[in-house]
């Protein structure tokens, strides 16, 4: 193993036992046990969702040829999908705090998914485009 990756784990795990020691010191204002369902959660739904649907993804653009930017796209917009989900579901939003979750997430992630669409439909077009070029 290389010295920067050694460090960066290093470094890494003393993040997270300080903020461990920060969870389990300030146990009456972070609440621990809601935090650690929510973290089981997340390790829930990485397991059981994001994963297959990666996997899926992969394998549904596996016959197109490599590099695709179609399997970049998707994978990017289906990454991207799984993070927002909540946001657009409106979990955490609370009626006596407007302050959270203001926007319109539901929106917002369609004009991003639009933008990695047309940006993947250009990547596309260009890559052909080239190749067309040296067949010439």
């Amino acid at each position: 193993m290389t010295i920067p990756r050694l460090l960066g784990y290093g470094l890494g795990g003393g993040l997270i036992a300080t903020g461990f020691a920060g969870l389990i010191a300030d146990a009456r204002h972070t609440d621990p046990l809601g935090w650690a369902l929510w973290f089981g959660g997340v390790i829930a739904a990485h397991d059981a969702v994001l994963v297959p649907l990666v996997l899926l993804t992969g394998v549904a653009v596996g016959r197109l040829r490599r590099p695709s930017p179609v399997r970049a796209g998707l994978t990017i917009a289906a990454l991207l999908s799984f993070v927002a989900l909540p946001m657009v579901a409106g979990i955490g939003r609370r009626a006596d705090n407007p302050s959270l979750l203001p926007l319109d997430y539901g929106r917002n992630l369609l004009v991003v998914l639009s933008l990695i669409a047309l940006g993947t439909a250009l990547t596309a077009i260009a890559g052909r485009l080239r190749a067309r070029r040296r067949r010439c």
